[in-house]
């Protein structure tokens, strides 16, 4: 093969051997997961947020973050559940770019796999036991799923990766929600069939082994607006798209049908700060039909800790190295501004 293989990497039991989570932890994630999966199948009408940064490029930082919705949480926490975001891998269009702390767990140092797979695993360990949160995380890699799947909260599916077969099968042996986002066409029937591959068992290849998976009720959707046939960017977030999924989950007849917005990438045109304003329109339309209330369970966005975002070698702390954020005040400011609404 036309290339070079550095070094055999730990599979996944022994990552937990050497990083094991203890009791108090392990109660800790079925309690969260539970709520978690409560919105999902109705048993609660919180609505989730799912916010952090673009990647989670720095350790202090991403905690710091974490912990400042730790301090949000209880305040709001009769209308909204908050799942962190830690994105550990991130794919990138062209190939080019920085990948994530899986790949390089210090973004100005080369890639190292073996170091980025204990760094992600020991950021998504802090989080739990520091702050109380399962987080979420997207699932770049299949294979790569089963170091985390002892502690993610939520796994998502990027643009890219939802008509893909590994990925769809991988998705139906999972226990916590996954969200299959619209491939960047914007083709809702692509999106769906992910769903319905992803809630119905399967027979597959996973990691060596023929493994045979039970199906995932939770699968569900996530728009992210598209790219039109000129490469620019087209929201899918109004009024007429959700009644339009609405109309799909009636036809396709699917488990525990539920929608998450995404406010950042196309539906923004990947300007951060138009996610309040985004949100607020998916809520007036929740308020206006009861379909769509029913539909959208919440919210993913893209928050960290500055405003914008900077080069790798930017140097400036908390500010994101990939798609620009919003930054904390604007961010707590929108999370009250939220949970006020649903009152």
């Amino acid at each position: 093969m036309n290339m070079d293989f550095e070094c055999k990497l730990t599979i996944p039991a022994e990552t937990k051997e050497m990083y094991p989570i203890d009791g108090e932890v392990a109660k800790v994630v079925a309690k969260r997961n539970r709520e978690i999966s409560d919105v999902f199948e109705g048993k609660s009408d919180k609505l989730l947020l799912i916010i952090g940064p673009c990647s989670a490029d720095n350790e202090d930082s991403v905690i710091d973050y974490i912990s400042r919705l730790q301090k949000i949480q209880p305040k709001v926490e009769e209308k909204i559940l908050i799942v962190p975001r830690i994105y550990t891998n991130k794919p990138r269009t062209t190939g080019e770019g920085y990948k994530g702390m899986l790949h390089q767990p210090d973004p100005n140092e080369k890639p190292d796999m073996f170091k980025g797979i204990i760094a992600t695993r020991k950021l998504h360990m802090r989080a739990v036991k520091e702050t109380g949160f399962t987080c979420a995380d997207e699932m770049l890699y299949p294979e790569n799923y089963k170091y985390l799947d002892d502690i993610l909260g939520y796994v998502a599916v990027g643009a890219r990766s939802v008509e893909d077969q590994q990925h769809r099968l991988t998705a139906s042996g999972i226990e916590v929600p996954v969200g299959m986002k619209n491939p960047t066409s914007g083709d809702f029937s692509v999106m769906l069939n992910a769903i319905l591959a992803a809630q119905n068992s399967h027979t597959l290849i996973y990691r060596g082994w023929e493994a045979h998976s039970h199906g995932n009720p939770l699968a569900h959707a996530i728009l992210r607006g598209y790219s039109n046939m000129h490469g620019q960017s087209r929201p899918n977030y109004h009024y007429e798209d959700l009644i339009m999924l609405c109309d799909f989950y009636d036809k396709y007849e699917l488990l525990n049908p539920a929608c998450i917005i995404d406010t950042n990438h196309a539906n923004s045109g990947k300007n951060p700060f138009e996610q309040p304003r985004i949100i607020n329109e998916v809520l007036n339309n929740c308020a206006v039909n009861d379909r769509i209330r029913k539909l959208v369970k919440g919210f993913m966005i893209e928050s960290y800790i500055e405003d914008g975002n900077q080069p790798v070698n930017g140097g400036c702390y908390g500010k994101s190295i990939t798609d620009a954020c919003l930054g904390w005040d604007k961010t707590e400011k929108m999370i009250f501004d939220i949970a006020d609404k649903l009152k």
